[in-house]
């Protein structure tokens, strides 16, 4: 199950991302009861996960099987986890709803679900937000390959080549700075419900949001050619909106696939997005090759093209070609 929460304090908005996998089983062997009526007994059987918003710490608890009136419901509270004192009380608003874990195959849930409280005291906790019944989420189509996810509502459309992805502001934004400049500072696409996206790939762009929301690229697992190939033009993207772990993934990944027929598209890459590791792993693959090696690096398209767009790249080589003669 993935989950996705808004901590909203006075000074902070945090973004929560709780994926649970295996929702079923966790339903049937996490089940809690209440028999005091009317009041919703906290109890170890929850998934729990914790963040920091406004200089302090909370923690989320989700459960999968709660029962409630006889039936089975999956809800939500907020655990206080610092020390506020008597005299500086914390309001926070806790609000979720189901979400596709892409972003873009199925909308949000209807109507965002959100509770509100104050908090002094460390275990401080809120009242719950009753997300679903449990009968109800096996039924959606949030649950896929046994894999939930919850969030805070969907509110912006990314259109990008032609396809359309519906986003949440504040995820992006707490995953990429230029998100947060967009949405949340004074650029105009603050207030537009529809953000066009120009020059990007829609299945880049894609790959990028599934980053975002899941923390996993699946396109990078595949086969060494395919995966340098896409590397290459995700790693633009995520230079591009600043998502630093996505773009060392991709480094990560281009310096795994570095032969001759890729090292010179690489090379350039690493160049035009700041990526000194990888630029010397490359220089240091062509300089310190054989001759076989070189003649075959300079007879690629690649190489052409490193000439025509770093041309300060190839006098770095020619010196450290140099430098090893030497």
């Amino acid at each position: 199950m993935k989950h996705t929460c808004t901590l909203l304090t006075e000074a902070a908005r945090s973004v929560l991302l709780l994926k649970v996998d295996g929702f079923l089983s966790a339903a049937a062997t996490m089940k809690c009861n209440d028999s005091r009526r009317g009041k919703f007994k906290r109890k170890m059987n929850c998934i729990s996960s914790g963040c920091n918003a406004g200089g302090y710490q909370w923690k989320m608890r989700l459960y999968p099987a709660y029962i409630r009136g006889g039936e089975l419901w999956v809800p939500l509270d907020l655990v206080f986890l610092s020390e506020a004192g008597a005299s500086n009380a914390i309001t926070a608003n806790l609000s979720c709803q189901l979400v596709d874990p892409c972003g873009n195959l199925l909308g949000p849930s209807e109507g965002t679900i959100s509770v509100s409280a104050t908090f002094q005291r460390p275990s401080d906790s809120s009242e719950p937000v009753w997300v679903k019944r449990t009968s109800e989420v096996e039924a959606s189509g949030y649950l896929k390959s046994d894999s939930l996810t919850s969030g805070a509502g969907a509110d912006v459309t990314l259109a990008v080549s032609g396809d359309s992805f519906v986003v949440h502001k504040s995820i992006l934004a707490a995953r990429s700075p230029v998100f947060m400049a967009e949405f949340f500072g004074e650029m105009e696409e603050r207030s537009s419900p529809v953000v066009e996206v120009q020059d990007m790939d829609a299945t880049v762009f894609q790959a990028m949001l599934q980053f975002i929301y899941t923390g996993r690229v699946p396109e990078l697992d595949e086969k060494e050619e395919e995966a340098t190939i896409f590397s290459q033009h995700l790693i633009a993207a995520a230079d591009r909106y600043m998502i630093d772990r996505l773009k060392l993934m991709c480094e990560r990944r281009l310096a795994f696939g570095i032969n001759v027929n890729t090292v010179a598209t690489t090379l350039a890459l690493a160049e035009q997005h700041c990526c000194s590791h990888l630029k010397a792993k490359c220089i240091e693959f062509i300089a310190g090759g054989s001759p076989e090696t070189l003649k075959a690096v300079l007879a690629t398209d690649g190489y052409k093209h490193l000439g025509n767009c770093c041309p300060s790249v190839v006098t770095e080589l020619l010196m450290a070609s140099h430098a090893r003669k030497n």
